[in-house]
């Protein structure tokens, strides 16, 4: 609430410097605000009575702006990439999956490792998981499981995320 939208009759009005200037009505904390070519801006509205503080509110609120700004710009996204294996994967082709999730790692990516189970397959989860597990041990040093191998329908899922870097 800025101004003229301050429904309270009084306010603890705060000067634009931070010092206290007590309890004044509303139309007086607005003359005095317009004096100095300032707006008055309910900061506590719950308060008894509602606390005001005398400030520019255009530059205020581009300051508010920027902080959310430089938030989003600070804030990290993580991207999660898929790696495909299968239960019957030979070692030379898991050789190059385990290259691309290093890389993905690497990148500070988490790897979403999945084992697509096709026709009977499905009926020896225990080769797909060894799988994963294989995956999973090749990159323990690189990479922590952050949950274990599951089902999902016919594919089976393990996700790694990478290791923080240890600050000495």
């Amino acid at each position: 609430m800025v101004n003229d939208g301050i429904r309270a009759r009084e306010v603890r009005l705060i000067a634009a410097n931070g010092d206290q200037l007590g309890i004044k009505s509303t139309r007086d904390a607005i003359a005095l605000a317009e004096a100095d070519n300032l707006d008055v801006v309910l900061v506590a509205p719950n308060a008894k009575p509602p606390v005001a503080r005398v400030m520019d509110y255009g530059k205020y609120r581009f300051e508010l702006q920027k902080k959310q700004r430089d938030a989003r710009k600070k804030q990290k996204t993580v991207n999660i990439k898929e790696v495909r294996l299968s239960p019957t994967i030979e070692d030379n082709d898991f050789q190059t999956k385990l290259a691309n999730a290093v890389k993905f790692l690497g990148k500070g990516a988490k790897v979403k490792a999945s084992v697509r189970f096709r026709g009977r397959a499905i009926t020896h989860k225990e080769i797909g998981q060894k799988v994963l597990l294989k995956l999973a041990d090749a990159t323990k040093d690189i990479a922590n499981v952050e949950s274990a191998p599951k089902m999902d329908g016919r594919s089976m899922f393990l996700l790694l995320s990478p290791k923080a870097e240890e600050k000495n």
